[in-house]
């Protein structure tokens, strides 16, 4: 299948393995949980709480060991956010180039980036509106994008 805005097709990269293998790991699915909520408190987002686990503590994947993603641990501790993560990260790639495009009026290359950003943040709203992620009446004002974005 070819890439949504270029004519590129499929790029190659690291799978999975068919059947992991977590028995060197030593954490306990508690322990991986309370770790997770431990950093969930402090104000880091669920994907960095991944990289961080994998990095620093040795945990390769929460879902191996707990059978939960990251997000779905913190549902059930109710820690949470007010916009998904890949909405708000798109949210803040819009912001900041809308702000380029300010200051450089004729970068068409940018203007291009920011119609592209818009439409995948308007199809993203879309998805969560139907998954009931987000309320059906919640909009989306370009102009007050900062406000929803906290950093």
């Amino acid at each position: 299948m070819a890439r949504m805005y270029s004519r590129n097709k499929g790029k190659s990269k690291s799978t999975k393995p068919l059947e992991p293998n977590t028995g060197w790991i030593r954490y306990k699915p508690a322990e991986v949980e309370s770790l997770v909520l431990k950093l969930a408190k402090t104000g880091i987002k669920p994907s960095k709480i991944g990289l961080i686990l994998r990095d620093s503590y040795g945990i390769p994947d929460v879902k191996l060991t707990t059978k939960k993603s990251i997000t779905k641990i913190l549902e059930q501790n109710k820690i949470v956010y007010n916009l998904p993560e890949d909405l708000s990260f798109l949210v803040k790639k819009q912001i900041s180039a809308l702000k380029h495009f300010e200051t450089n009026k004729h970068d068409m290359t940018a203007k291009r980036g920011l119609q592209l950003t818009s439409s995948k943040i308007n199809r993203l709203i879309r998805y969560y509106k139907k998954a009931k992620k987000l309320p059906a009446d919640w909009k989306y004002d370009q102009s007050k994008a900062k406000l929803l974005v906290e950093d």
